[in-house]
């Protein structure tokens, strides 16, 4: 299962999905996208798993789609010759599509961890909230930039996981929220200093790994299908769908071509220049590194 962009570990009774493309912040690829599927199948028919943890090698968790290089890895996304029909055939088709994949963490009847820490963004924290329980270090960026261009929802969880005023609010403005923020207004689980999110999630993971898989399963199975209830399916395939027309605007459009002729930090710039966030945030406001810790870590006595 483990790939160049994604490793896959067992320890006893616990899972590890690593996306693993750190220079790239873990941003999507196919080819990531295929090997988590991979993986989340793989687990789920172990028996010796009972709970699986999903992380980001690096400075991330996952910072969102990949966009670079004139998107030459997705050609579905190509403007030149673009087809609607197949973009929404592979986006909304659980065998290919990216949120169906993704919905494995949640429709799998087997406990899911997300650790979040550094960036979780747009498609990269659509996947961390797909999982059952989400634990960040206090500084993590969640946030849903392509709400102000190139995109749209695509799991709902930014919806279901929130109240109606949150989810409105932040579905308007694609501002972030740190991890200590997120766990505060209850999208995710708990938040942690960086320290400590490691020790944090393996002890959550051991508790569950305690109890019997059947009747993890079964908790589980209440709880998401009291969700599935409220409608998420049909939010998740219309999520999909919307995404590929915001994805096709002129605005949308001359997002990835500024990306593919003078590169992705100066798209992301133009993006987030009028609000003062993500990419142009001060320093200071931006997620601390987890290598940078590890060096200080390394030279204390």
């Amino acid at each position: 299962m483990s790939s160049e962009s994604l490793k896959f570990e067992k320890a006893g009774p616990i899972a590890t999905i690593t996306l693993n493309r750190p220079e790239k912040h873990n941003t999507i690829q196919a080819d990531m996208t295929l090997a988590f599927d991979e993986a989340l199948r793989a687990a789920n028919r172990d028996n010796e798993v009972k709970v699986i943890v999903v992380q980001g090698a690096g400075d991330s968790f996952c910072a969102g789609f990949d966009f670079s290089n004139g998107l030459e890895h997705a050609k579905v996304f190509q403007e030149e010759g673009y087809d609607p029909g197949l973009d929404v055939y592979r986006s909304v088709n659980s065998l290919t599509g990216g949120i169906p994949i993704y919905m494995g963490l949640w429709r799998g009847l087997k406990p899911t961890i997300a650790k979040v820490h550094g960036w979780c963004l747009g498609a990269g924290s659509e996947m961390a909230l797909c999982a059952d329980l989400v634990l960040a270090s206090h500084d993590a960026r969640f946030g849903t930039p392509y709400a102000r261009v190139w995109g749209c929802h695509l799991s709902g969880m930014w919806i279901y996981r929130l109240g109606l005023a949150k989810a409105k609010y932040y579905a308007l403005t694609g501002e972030w929220v740190s991890g200590k923020q997120a766990a505060d207004m209850e999208l995710i689980n708990f938040s942690h200093p960086l320290e400590e999110l490691d020790e944090r999630v393996n002890a959550l993971a051991e508790k569950l790994a305690k109890i019997p898989m059947a009747q993890l399963a079964a908790m589980k199975l209440i709880v998401t299908q009291a969700y599935d209830n409220m409608g998420l399916q049909g939010t998740q395939l219309l999520g999909p769908i919307i995404d590929s027309i915001m994805r096709n605007t002129p605005e949308g459009l001359e997002f990835v071509r500024v990306a593919a002729t003078q590169g992705v930090k100066e798209a992301v710039a133009r993006r987030d220049g009028p609000f003062g966030d993500y990419s142009q945030a001060p320093p200071d406001e931006k997620p601390r590194k987890r290598s940078a810790l590890r060096r200080e870590q390394r030279r204390s006595p």
